[in-house]
């Protein structure tokens, strides 16, 4: 514990060791065994009977959509499972019996809750009751919500500027939640609303906006089918989005092929047992990926530009290779890009990417004729200095070969939580739109606030030199989400009132402001009810999708509250009634929440009666290949260097990573089986030459440090696990490696913290 904290708590929690057990990595995603571990957590955590319902419901048309992450349901979802291990094992989660309220806090003060695990946190239960941590007091005790609702008041009347608060969004809330969330920051005079998305996709945000001209991706999941290439760069989708194996194997089925571009040859992309299918759950299961680069920690660019060049040197002799009819008539910076590829020398390249030249020749091979290319990645190419680089350095490839605005072709990124990307299109931004503004004054009434805010990087620093004095969270983790875990507990603690409207015990719950509320709320498959009328949420998927979710679970406790309804309450509390937006009545009903959507928010139209089934698409100018709202009307080649970390002899790169048993920072379990650790989250990956060089043995305990501008950050006591990754890298799951990262190294133009590529040193503990 550093000083200067408010109470003797402990940021990072049990650092001690469990009894870890090694086995081979397991070459099949899913099948059988993802089956019983999903039932087996679920029963586990609500029953049989409730768990068999919710299941049966999850991601159906007529249910409620899954609480983890944002890949797209198909247009005719099975009947049997349309849901996968970790989507189970995120339910089961949310929908746990398990229950905590005042009396549980009466028995455990936040300081000894701060030293247990995440894990350990997590297995509490859900939280049925309001809560409020007081100034000097290390007990959480019970609040009404109408003292809560005045607390809040109070405090956001007492700042001497609306910019003194923050509202930051996780994105597991609703686009109606998100939207009211949105309209009240702004309401109360700030654009202070940093979101999940500031820490993983930001990159991809600015990068397809720069080159394209919208911040999402250009497929739809039917694209994916009938691909001849799918390359999968820095995402490991059999277990951060399962699901997502169901298509790459339809891909496979019809003949495409699958490119996975990654430090790890993570088991989902090597083989797919389908466990809806009896092949899937008896037989050997479907290969995957047809080639795997091994690409070194961030030397994406590199690799490409070495696609690139040998794609350029054949086009001069095969017209076909490059689509240049589409080049023509939709793409600028052509010759430029060509004139730039030629100052790299291909050795060089080969080099710096690690990947072998049979393997590029192979790759070179397979993209020459293909027309039909989608590229998906996730926070492999996001999570760097130069992340933005790294997903324009893919988009010109696509852009090249003309696999963009058509059938089967285009841009993928995955997005994580499961209505992050619907958050953003409802609002949630810390940047200022001008037109949306305008809507906003004409529909709404009020007159929104015309200074950018912060985004999460930016919060914690305004936390931290106390230029913030309150900060609210609608959702999520954020100590534990964020960078530079020991600087954001600092911030945090330096506010005056921290809220979090949430479901479960978690670390950013007991490292906290001088004063704290926890407002319960209700999980994704919990029943909405109101005076008798069953209320529904849309959702936006990964692919721009908005569809409705209704939940069928009868709620934790009678006690806790829906997300829109804690905003429109809070908000009708702080104006006293006296506001052009009818807060109230919108959390009473939805359905205003949604014609009012459809009103001020661009390509929202008539969602209560579009978004039922399997829903609408938001537009999409890269679908219609409509680039004019980019110089010359065209879509952007652009010139990207190649990353440079200088390295000193003794640093490694290391990647932050999730186990198979997480979501994002919820910790289910301590295994992660298809990398072959079990019951131990304390590891670091490490390549076997690497270990004989620092004379380290297989469980071997070590520091990893990490100094930027001769400030040393440690995450202490990790043990050696040896990997098949390239050497000079190493791989750790987050948060607890987090830590490591300071606040101020992120990527440019995106702010998106550096968890992917952070210069560390390992030292062997005495």
């Amino acid at each position: 514990m550093k000083s200067g904290f408010k109470r003797n708590v402990s940021v990072r929690g049990s650092e001690e060791f469990t009894e870890i057990r090694l086995s081979e990595p397991q070459r099949q995603a899913a099948g059988l065994t993802g089956v019983k571990e999903a039932l087996r957590h679920s029963f586990k955590e609500m029953g049989v009977v409730r768990s068999m319902r919710a299941l049966l419901e999850m991601n159906q048309e007529d249910g409620f959509d899954c609480p983890s992450c944002a890949w797209p349901n198909p247009e005719n979802p099975s009947k049997i499972a349309e849901y996968c291990e970790n989507g189970a094992k995120a339910l089961a989660d949310e929908a746990t019996t398990n229950r905590i309220g005042s009396t549980f806090f009466q028995k455990h003060s936040v300081e000894e809750l701060s030293r247990l695990t995440d894990y350990q946190l997590n297995q509490f239960g859900r939280i049925i009751e309001p809560l409020v941590l007081r100034p000097g007091s290390v007990h959480y005790e019970a609040i009404s919500w109408a003292a809560a609702y005045e607390l809040i008041s109070e405090e956001l009347g007492r700042l001497a500027s609306p910019n003194e608060a923050i509202f930051y969004t996780s994105g597991r809330s609703s686009n109606e939640a998100a939207y009211l969330y949105g309209m009240f920051a702004r309401a109360v005079g700030t654009n202070n609303m940093p979101d999940c998305s500031n820490m993983c996709h930001e990159s991809s945000g600015v990068a397809l906006s720069e080159t394209l001209g919208i911040g999402k991706g250009s497929v739809k999941l039917e694209d994916l089918y009938g691909a001849e290439v799918v390359i999968v760069a820095g995402q490991n989708p059999g277990t951060n989005h399962p699901r997502m194996l169901s298509a790459l194997e339809k891909c496979k089925q019809n003949g495409g092929k699958v490119i996975s571009i990654n430090p790890l040859e993570e088991t989902g992309l090597v083989s797919f047992k389908n466990p809806q299918k009896a092949k899937g759950l008896l037989g050997a299961g479907t290969g995957i990926a047809d080639i795997h680069l091994p690409v070194r920690i961030n030397q994406d660019i590199p690799l490409v530009k070495i696609l690139l060049k040998r794609l350029g040197t054949l086009s001069q002799v095969d017209a076909t290779v490059f689509d240049h009819e589409f080049i023509r008539d939709h793409v600028e910076g052509y010759e430029a890009l060509l004139k730039d590829l030629e100052k790299y020398e291909e050795a060089d390249l080969l080099q710096r990417c690690g990947v072998s030249e049979e393997k590029i020749a192979e790759t070179v091979s397979l993209l020459r004729h293909s027309t039909k290319i989608v590229v998906c990645w996730a926070m492999g190419l996001t999570q760097h200095k130069n992340g933005v680089a790294n997903i324009r350095e893919f988009v010109n490839l696509l852009l090249l070969k003309g696999a963009i605005g058509k059938p089967y072709a285009g841009t993928c990124p995955v997005r994580g939580h499961s209505n992050v990307q619907g958050d953003r299109s409802v609002g949630i931004m810390h940047f200022v739109n001008a037109s949306l503004n305008e809507r906003i004054e004409k529909h709404l009434g009020f007159v929104p606030p015309k200074d950018k805010g912060v985004d999460t990087v930016g919060a914690m620093q305004a936390m931290h030199e106390e230029r913030a004095k309150m900060f609210v969270c609608l959702g999520g983790n954020f100590l534990m989400a964020t960078s530079d875990t020991e600087y954001t507990a600092e911030a945090l603690q330096k506010c005056r009132l921290t809220v979090q409207i949430s479901t479960k015990l978690n670390r950013t719950h007991l490292i906290t402001g001088k004063t704290a509320l926890i407002l319960p709320t209700f999980g994704r498959s919990e029943k909405d009810q109101k005076a008798g009328v069953l209320r529904h949420l849309t959702m936006e998927d990964s692919m721009g999708r908005v569809r409705q979710s209704r939940g069928l679970l009868r709620p934790i406790s009678d006690m806790i509250k829906s997300e829109p309804e804690i905003i429109a309450e809070l908000a009708h509390k702080f104006f006293k009634g006296a506001h052009p937006v009818d807060w109230k009545g919108m959390g009473e009903d939805y359905a205003k929440i949604r014609a009012s959507i459809d009103t001020v928010i661009k390509g929202f139209e008539d969602t209560a009666a579009r978004s039922k089934g399997v829903g609408y698409y938001l537009p999409n100018n890269v679908r219609e290949r409509d680039f004019s709202m980019l110089p010359n009307g065209k879509a952007q080649l652009t010139i990207n260097d190649l990353p440079n970390h200088a390295l000193k002899e003794d640093e490694f790169i290391l990647m932050t990573i999730r186990s198979h048993d997480q979501f994002n920072t919820t910790i289910y379990g301590l295994h992660d089986r298809y990398r072959g650790v079990f019951n131990e989250r304390r590891v670091v990956f490490m390549n076997k030459v690497d270990m004989v060089r620092l004379s380290l043995e297989k469980f071997d305990v070590v520091d990893i440090c990490s100094e930027y501008d001769g400030i040393r950050r440690t995450a202490n006591r990790f043990k050696i696990v040896p990997y098949k990754i390239p050497k000079g890298n190493l791989a750790a799951y987050f948060p607890e490696t987090n830590v490591l990262i300071p606040y101020h190294q992120y990527a440019d133009k995106s702010n998106t913290p550096i968890s992917k590529s952070i210069k560390v040193t390992v030292a062997k503990c005495a």
